[in-house]
């Protein structure tokens, strides 16, 4: 078999791997063993290979600290492929480190409500956007001889019923929008996996969904594998006849022996079960891992140019909304800094579920003030107020014990954090039954009641110096939607505690009554005061300047369920209006990943959005908001006036199993740019420290429309700017969005310097897809037997079915976001 540099295999016979294996062999491997690992073929020198979670970072199978990378949107946010490229290698190579060759990444999905909850974790609300960032992601994983798994195909943006919802979306709306990432991923970052979601669409389970995965295979030419998500397959015949290849996890459910026994009885043909492991097995020789023993043993690697990548990275993401004058601070000019918020001094750098993993380090926003400015500035802290839901955890060092069934202790770890969460068991000898132990040292900061929180996935208890204070053995609570909806209610108990006097805190965990994942999240915390919100206005009064964090957190956005409402939690608006009235040097900082309701915005000085920005996330804040960088970022989804003017209100997230994609093609910016609806910030809006002038744009006509324009900082700083392109049918035959983005770039240029940028347009730049007429024609039929006149403006013939080009004029605009236009020419196709 011959591969060219990029790892395509060319004219690859189907079934070449599996020539000489048994049945038996072939059936092992089309489903995993364990939680993430693949079947061995000793017999035939096939290797298990192991897979890892990777949206925000690569976790491995056993939590080992790991480079925590901006989460989806604020990579979205960065409109910077080369860069994607570089947080791809980091990825990759990360992979690596946890002796993993599969990575479950990028995440393509849509944010086509801002209440998705896992909106933080996919790109944009654009397709475009998405798929490029994402191509040029994967091209960087798998620089690393690691696959990429781009998922999860396809129209599976509400977490609500996700495990039994019906996706109801119509052919083109699903070309045009929700394929098209996917369709990037394969022609362009020639992505190695794809995991099938576990929705429905349009009544088929998408593992058993015969016409998408012919698309992927027949029309876009994907070489790879189709792994199921996470116990998504339901049936052994359906799903490997539609195209799946590998069941995950194991053991088996529906394929491996399944699948053999379905070959001997008739249902399934042996060269269908020889198709779907040659897929497999191709993948692994293309990264190389064929030549592996076994999965390597997963190490904690933190490298100085990963630190850097992940900086820029975070830099790069931040959005620059609004400025009046403040940013970046003049700290020489300052005496005092009032840090103000609930998410100031808590490092919310991700959001929940399976994008959650331990990184190297956290740091909190106070934290990255402190220790930058602290021996300039005198820097003040106050909360302001409570939106506590899960009690935050600790980030101490842990002895981490495991016991098997009869007690005996199997496997002893460290450990640095109270949030715990186990894939399956951490040694295979630890069996069915088993249990932990996680002891350390608090130490308090003050005197006070201190609150103890534990939500489990299993049965837990907490004890301070050998006296149990949270007991979920004897009293375990009801189930909730914590811990991706396996976890249950958090239960308190309350201990008095002395400033400098520590304590042990011991946490003990077994897997009773967890079915799939066994974890616990313990949070600790001194009880509030009462006048959180008096307390920031006076410091923020006192100080010459004032960064204000707020935000969300995981309890808000997270795998397993959707947000109910816009709004950010608690009293942080109040908290918000009240700071900005009291100090007009005031910069606000959004922590969030995904778009919030914002009534005060125009009163905020000054206000930038930073979303779950990673391990580096604060130290980038820091840079951001005393000019050592310029916010890079442009807003990869709109932020609305309120939730009943977004395009998906009315069916999101659905309802009775069902999610009617009833806004069509007009979902994101398609729907507020064509119905002229006001918004708070539009797509791709984002501000600078300097100013950028686009010049007038020249155009040529080929085979493809090459437009090209200037682009020079007329400012007194460096700085960044994304040049957008978009098109707009001028009459279009059929219904379209006014406009669509279709190219962008971006550029960092000093005071003075010039660039010249180009954009090379296809076919399918200004294409819509025409779907199968062939029941309008059906229906045409029956009407002319009906002696029924056809409108006169009516065509006579039906247009093909496929990619359509209508001929007549096109605007193509240039400019910094859908409504910020700088310059518009016309082309007549």
């Amino acid at each position: 078999m011959k591969s060219d540099a990029t790892g395509r295999v060319d004219d690859a016979p189907t079934g070449v791997f599996a020539q000489g294996m048994s049945l038996e062999d072939k059936a092992a491997l089309t489903a995993g063993t364990d939680m993430w690992t693949t079947a061995a073929v000793p017999a035939h020198g096939i290797p298990a290979v192991r897979m890892t979670d990777g949206p925000a970072g690569a976790r491995g199978p056993n939590r080992s600290p790991s480079v925590a990378l901006p989460s989806g949107i604020a990579l979205g946010a960065t409109w910077d492929r080369q860069l994607m490229v570089e947080v791809g290698e980091v990825l990759g190579h990360q992979s690596r480190t946890k002796g993993a060759r599969v990575v479950l990444a990028p995440t393509v999905n849509l944010h086509r409500s801002p209440l998705g909850g896992r909106t933080f974790e996919s790109f944009s609300e654009d397709p475009l956007l998405t798929g490029q960032l994402a191509a040029a992601l994967i091209r960087g994983v798998q620089s690393q001889g690691v696959a990429a798994t781009v998922k999860h195909f396809v129209a599976n943006e509400a977490e609500t019923d996700r495990f039994v919802s019906n996706s109801v979306v119509d052919e083109r709306t699903l070309r045009e929008l929700y394929l098209l990432p996917f369709e990037i991923a394969v022609k362009d970052g020639r992505v190695q996996a794809l995991m099938t979601g576990y929705n429905r669409v349009n009544g088929v389970w998408c593992g058993e969904h015969r016409e998408l995965l012919s698309i992927l295979r027949e029309e876009w030419g994907f070489e790879g594998f189709v792994v199921s998500d996470w116990y998504a397959v339901g049936s052994t015949v359906d799903s490997i006849l539609a195209g799946l290849d590998i069941e995950m996890p194991g053991p088996a459910r529906t394929f491996g022996s399944h699948l053999a026994d379905a070959v001997r009885d008739g249902r399934v043909s042996e060269e269908t079960i020889d198709a779907a492991v040659s897929r497999l097995l191709s993948v692994f020789e293309r990264i190389g891992a064929l030549d592996d023993d076994a999965p390597g043993e997963e190490v904690s690697v933190d490298l100085p140019d990963h630190r850097a990548i992940a900086r820029r990275a975070a830099q790069g993401s931040m959005v620059l909304l609004r400025n009046e004058s403040v940013l970046p601070f003049d700290v020489d000019s300052l005496r005092t800094i009032a840090v103000v918020g609930p998410n100031a001094d808590q490092a919310q750098i991700m959001g929940g579920g399976s994008a959650t993993l331990e990184p190297h380090y956290r740091v909190s926003p106070l934290e990255a003030i402190r220790r930058r400015l602290g021996d300039r500035v005198e820097v003040t802290h106050e909360p302001g107020c409570d939106t506590t839901v899960t009690l935050p955890s600790l980030d101490i060092d842990l002895d981490e014990a495991f016991f098997d069934s009869d007690g005996n202790e199997v496997l002893r770890r460290k450990a640095s954090t109270t949030r715990f969460l186990y894939f399956g068991p951490p040694s295979e000898e630890l069996g069915d039954r088993w249990s932990m132990t996680a002891t350390g040292v608090f130490t308090p900061t003050d005197d006070g009641v201190y609150e103890i929180g534990l939500v489990q996935s299993g049965r837990g208890r907490v004890l301070i110096d050998g006296e149990v204070v949270v007991d979920g053995v004897a009293n375990p609570p009801p189930p909730s939607t914590r811990i991706l909806g396996f976890g249950s209610d958090q239960i308190i108990g309350r201990v008095a505690l002395k400033a400098g006097v520590s304590v042990e805190i011991k946490v003990d965990l077994s897997n009773e009554s967890a079915p799939i994942l066994v974890g616990a999240v313990v949070g600790v915390r001194r009880k509030p005061a009462d006048d959180l919100l008096s307390r920031a206005i006076d410091a923020a009064t006192k100080a010459d300047a004032v960064v204000v964090v707020v935000g969300t957190n995981d309890d808000w956005e997270s795998e397993g369920y959707d947000r109910t409402s816009l709004n950010l939690p608690g009293d942080q608006d109040e908290l918000v209006r009240r700071i900005c009235a009291a100090n007009p040097n005031t910069a606000v900082v959004l922590n969030a990943g995904s778009p919030l309701d914002l009534p005060w915005a125009e009163d905020a000085p000054a206000l930038l959005e930073i979303w779950f920005g990673g391990q580096e996330m604060s130290d980038a804040l820091v840079d951001v908001l005393t000019g050592e960088a310029d916010p890079g970022g442009r807003l990869p989804s709109t932020f609305p006036l309120r939730i009943e003017h977004t395009p998906a209100f009315g069916n999101f997230p659905g309802e009775n199993g069902e999610v009617r994609y009833g806004e069509g093609l007009l979902m994101g910016y398609r729907w507020y740019d064509s119905r002229q609806l006001e918004v708070a910030f539009p797509f791709g809006h984002g501000l600078s420290y300097t100013e950028f002038e686009i010049g007038l744009p020249s155009m040529t006509i080929g085979q493809t429309v090459v437009v090209e324009t200037e682009v020079t900082n007329i400012g007194d700083r460096r700085g960044v700017e994304v040049i957008q392109l978009y098109v707009e049918p001028v009459d279009p035959d059929v219904m379209r969005p006014r406009k669509e983005l279709k190219g962008f770039e971006k550029v960092e240029l000093g005071p003075g310097e010039s660039t010249v940028v180009e954009f090379v347009l296809d076919v399918r730049a200004f294409a819509y897809w025409q779907p199968d007429g062939t029941d309008y024609g059906a229906a045409k039929e029956r009407q002319a037997s009906m002696q029924i006149s056809a409108a006169p403006d009516e065509p006579e013939e039906l247009k093909p079915t496929g990619w359509t080009v209508d001929p007549g004029k096109y605007r193509v605009h240039l400019g910094r976001s859908i409504s910020d236009i700088s310059h518009t020419v016309e082309v007549t196709l």
